[in-house]
């Protein structure tokens, strides 16, 4: 499956984005989706993640109440991350990955990566 990240940009503290990962496979919803995040200098960390029919979903406790993961298996083959309140810590490239099983929070479990968008959020 291929991955497209977009929809990322520079806001004030306070504001929002919303993120979309579209991608090519006929297969999409056997996967699971996951956002990642790697902010300057850190290592790239788990975001939060949707399971293939969109039924149950997993975030860290940074972002819940501030961000919603979704995804359309139907029409348009796509997960979008609505991020809500945006804080400065928030700021780093968001890449989706797929991978087929349940949701796994480390990075190395994905085979399947987007390129990635940045999301800069000003102080």
């Amino acid at each position: 499956v291929q991955l497209q990240a977009f929809g990322g940009g520079l806001v004030q503290a306070g504001g929002s984005l919303r993120l979309t990962c579209a991608a090519s496979a006929r297969t999409f919803n056997l996967y699971t989706i996951s956002w990642f995040r790697q902010a300057p200098g850190k290592e790239r960390e788990f975001v939060t993640s949707i399971s293939p029919s969109g039924g149950f979903t997993v975030y860290v406790d940074a972002v819940k109440g501030r961000c919603t993961i979704s995804r359309d298996n139907a029409a348009e083959n796509t997960v979008l991350l609505q991020m809500n309140s945006l804080k400065p810590e928030d700021t780093g490239v968001h890449s989706c990955a797929a991978r087929v099983g349940v949701t796994i929070r480390s990075r190395h479990a994905y085979r399947y990566w987007g390129q990635g968008t940045q999301v800069t959020v000003s102080s």
